[in-house]
């Protein structure tokens, strides 16, 4: 797991939800802004990345679009301490969490994200 945001704070803050949560789960690292999370995603192919919506030099938006081409089964969850309305972030990320809410609701959108889907067999 990636975590983009360009508040050192923000990023420790999240990193500790996930080692409380899901402790299980690996961080592969941190970037600052979104042209640094689309570098550090082709180095390091993470499953999900948590992205922040405003950050300098590539916003969260431009980012998660670069990500998606670049690694389209990389799970992107664009957070952001603003309202935004859905189709402003679909289709280019998977799923939107509002920093103010950030704590359970983190873990639980990226848990079923990156949860293997259930195969059914059909009956003859």
């Amino acid at each position: 797991m990636l975590i983009v945001d360009d508040d050192v704070v923000v990023r420790l803050s999240v990193r500790n939800i996930i080692a409380t949560n899901r402790p299980e789960w690996q961080i592969c690292g941190e970037a600052e802004d979104g042209a640094k999370a689309v570098v550090t995603v082709l180095e390091r192919t993470p499953d999900a990345v948590i992205l922040d919506l405003a950050m300098p030099v590539m916003n969260g938006i431009e980012a998660a679009k670069h990500i998606r081409r670049l690694a389209p089964s990389t799970k992107i969850v664009l957070f952001s301490a603003h309202d935004v309305p859905a189709f402003v972030w679909e289709g280019c990320a998977d799923a939107f969490v509002s920093k103010l809410s950030i704590g359970d609701e983190l873990a639980a959108v990226i848990e079923q994200l990156t949860r293997p889907a259930v195969r059914t067999a059909k009956k003859s």
